[in-house]
């Protein structure tokens, strides 16, 4: 019955953890769900003002072009001059999303002919995977390793596949590794797609999740950066703003234009009053977003000081809302998974579900209040200690 395009998917780690949960859960098991990066709170009560006045706007109820609306591009490339201090063109160079994933799925289909190769992060997002298999293209892992700090060896591609790629997928901060990546690496980034005539798409969804003082950098950022690529945006991480399902791509026009092309096609444009509370949380001043990055900081420092005290040691992350640990025990990352979720109450994604080059971590998602989290500490505490 199904397309067999479906089978290339590889979604079966995420759908056993799923049917793990819900097996546990009829158990009447009392868990503590860390997987999904889904934010736990909600927007500001201004912008959901704003969103709430336009939806009672019987006018806004009509369909809206692919491309958005002006307010919203010119917003979007006016937050990325005050905050990057990259020019964009809100006419070409801004593309508005139905969240940032519908363009990292997308983008394949509008790029990507069958057979051609792209490079993919691994371990990352299932998206792009998941999109290039859509697309009918073969995917050429990058490895990310811990003694890389998680970016990709760009000397140790082998230049005949380089010649043939068409696309590379960069994601940081980093999902699942929380890794960052400075300006230098992306002017190697762009120094090598022009060598190769490659096409860099960067999914920068949790640049406003950062900690200690650190603030992440834009791939277009790099000199030349416009030429050769475009970034991938989101208001769902940095407004709270997941449900609403807003985002938006910014660089080269070529494929901002492709991507719109493919669009126009497949879908409508986004709901006008979210756009508008999009627009409006751009535009101007949200001390939440420094709450949630502070909230989240904490969070993050919950996590690895209780685990430390169980001797479970784990490098801190400066960025994203994820921890990226590695298994603490002799065990693979779904084996420790499935245990700590049956023993303990604590569900994590295991590394694999992100890659052959996840195995040997899990990804935990701070995605609970600090009570909760302490809870989920204090049983993981109990776990290893069981272990020793």
């Amino acid at each position: 019955m199904k397309a067999q395009r479906l089978q290339g998917l590889g979604a079966s780690v995420f759908t056993e953890m799923d049917n793990l949960k819900l097996d546990l859960q009829a158990q009447g098991k009392d868990l503590i769900n860390l997987s999904i990066g889904s934010p736990d709170r909600p927007p500001s009560l201004d912008i959901r003002k704003v969103l709430s006045q336009a939806a009672l706007d019987g006018a806004q109820y009509g369909y809206t072009l692919s491309r958005g609306t002006k307010e919203f591009r010119e917003s979007c490339a006016n937050w990325y001059k005050e905050r990057f201090g990259v020019s964009l063109d809100p006419e070409s160079e801004v593309l508005p999303l139905i969240g940032s994933q519908d363009g990292l799925a997308h983008v394949f289909l509008a790029l990507i002919d069958p057979g051609e190769l792209a490079f993919i992060p691994d371990p990352g997002y299932p998206i792009y995977t998941a999109g290039l298999v859509l697309a009918g293209g073969r995917k050429v892992s990058l490895p990310l390793l811990a003694e890389n700090k998680f970016l990709p060896d760009l000397d140790a591609i082998d230049p005949e596949l380089a010649h043939k790629a068409k696309l590379m997928v960069l994601n940081y901060p980093n999902n699942p590794t929380a890794a960052v990546a400075p300006l230098e690496f992306f002017n190697k980034v762009v120094k090598f797609a022009q060598t190769y005539d490659i096409i860099i798409c960067h999914d920068v969804a949790y640049s406003e999740l950062a900690y200690d003082g650190y603030r992440p950098v834009s791939f277009l950022q790099a000199e030349e950066a416009k030429k050769v690529g475009v970034e991938f945006h989101s208001l769902s991480k940095t407004y709270n703003f997941a449900g609403a399902r807003l985002g938006f791509v910014v660089g080269n026009p070529e494929v901002i234009e492709a991507l719109s092309e493919l669009k126009s096609n497949i879908d409508y444009g986004i709901f006008a009053p979210i756009l508008k509370a999009g627009s409006y949380a751009l535009s101007t001043p949200q001390p939440q977003v420094e709450e949630t990055r502070a909230t989240y900081q904490k969070r993050r420092d919950v996590w690895i000081q209780g685990c430390a005290e169980a001797g479970w040691r784990i490098p801190v992350p400066k960025g994203s809302m994820f921890i990226w640990a590695p298994v603490p025990t002799k065990q693979d990352s779904l084996t420790f998974a499935t245990e700590l979720a049956r023993e303990a109450g604590v569900i994590v994604v295991p590394g694999v579900g992100f890659g052959e080059y996840g195995e040997g971590f899990v990804r935990i998602a701070l995605v609970q209040e600090e009570d909760v989290l302490r809870e989920a500490v204090r049983r993981v505490q109990e776990y290893l200690n069981c272990k020793d």
